[in-house]
């Protein structure tokens, strides 16, 4: 029997990634105990929290365990460092191209404004791409549960610093709350300023509200879409029009969206044609990265070697890479097929 290739050698790029839930658990202890913040048992243990967010009593739970966290990212300092890490990180799996994930309205307070907010973000995922080598880019992501006018804010602010590292617009937090097409104006903005559209659906809500994102906010890509596998029509609409799902296994499972890695339903979305761009979604609270993914489409669903490539593929595809970098990495992947 051939030995399978190395997870971590193959390379890709990670499209999925929260900026908090990116940090290492070691950084937030010290941050912690630094700035005298009190972690909860989940936060300190050193192990992933139990996790269920299909109520909204348990997405509440998520939702503050998150904000603990960041509120120990407090100057540019921290910044810089869980940027660092978070490239050494995906280095480490094997990512060649990070597209990391940020509200900065939820930093700006303790980072002098939304503004210097952004450009503090901004400076560090710059510096840290010079120095490590590794693609870095942002998606500025509102926040769904505030006024669909501060989305516009955050649209112009993403659109503004388009040729600073911005590339794409989000929408993230719980799906269940409000109407995606509370947000078109937004995403409107964010288009014709030449971003991306990649807002949250199709995970604690089923498969309306990936539909949504496609009707509402042209989506090019989805984050996460695996409740998508419940319609078969819009699987076939999603292929056809090349729509990618960001789709994150640990995450699903930890937040009990499925009871088990097995029910990720990763087999029907490939066996669509529905692009995926494999993500680890928010390691720091569910204990998993990004070559983990990968494990878990090789161990849990049966990918072949060569069917873990093209999902590599598939996420150098659906990013923002200049063409040079995507028919690079390509070539790797294909070397590391072959290899």
């Amino acid at each position: 029997m051939a030995r399978a290739r190395d997870i971590r050698s193959l390379p890709k790029a990670h499209l999925h990634l929260h900026f908090t839930g990116s940090m290492r658990p070691a950084t937030l202890l010290e941050l912690a105990d630094r700035y005298g913040v009190h972690l909860p048992e989940a936060l300190s243990s050193g192990r992933p929290p139990r996790l269920r967010a299909t109520d909204e009593r348990g997405w509440f739970r998520f939702q503050r365990l998150y904000d603990i966290a960041r509120s120990c990212l407090r100057t540019p300092e921290d910044i810089q460092r869980l940027v660092r890490e978070a490239a050494e990180e995906d280095l480490r799996d094997g990512s060649r191209w990070l597209e990391i994930q940020v509200d900065p309205t939820s930093y700006a307070p303790r980072l002098g404004g939304l503004i210097p907010a952004l450009e503090v973000i901004l400076d560090a995922v710059e510096t840290t791409a010079r120095e490590t080598g590794l693609g870095m880019r942002v998606l500025v992501a509102a926040n769904r549960t505030k006024h669909p006018l501060d989305a516009r804010t955050l649209a112009r602010l993403a659109v503004r610093y388009r040729d600073r590292g911005v590339v794409g617009f989000g929408l993230s937090n719980d799906e269940r709350r409000g109407f995606a097409r509370d947000f078109d104006r937004a995403f409107a903005i964010a288009r014709d300023g030449g971003l991306l559209s990649a807002p949250h659906g199709g995970e604690l809500s089923g498969p309306t509200s990936v539909r949504d994102c496609v009707d509402d906010l042209r989506a090019h890509r989805v984050g996460h879409g695996v409740r998508a596998a419940e319609d078969p029509r819009l699987l076939e609409r999603l292929a056809e029009a090349g729509v990618t799902c960001e789709v994150c296994p640990s995450s699903n499972v930890a937040l009990g969206v499925y009871q088990e890695l097995p029910d990720v339903p990763l087999r029907t979305l490939w066996e669509a044609g529905v692009p995926m761009a494999l993500g680890a979604d928010d390691p720091l609270l569910f204990g998993a990265r990004l070559a983990a993914q990968y494990e878990i489409a090789r161990e849990h669903h049966g990918f072949t070697d060569a069917e873990l490539a093209e999902l590599a593929r598939q996420s150098v595809r659906a990013s923002t890479a200049p063409a040079e970098v995507r028919e690079k990495l390509l070539v790797e992947i294909d070397t590391w097929l072959a290899g």
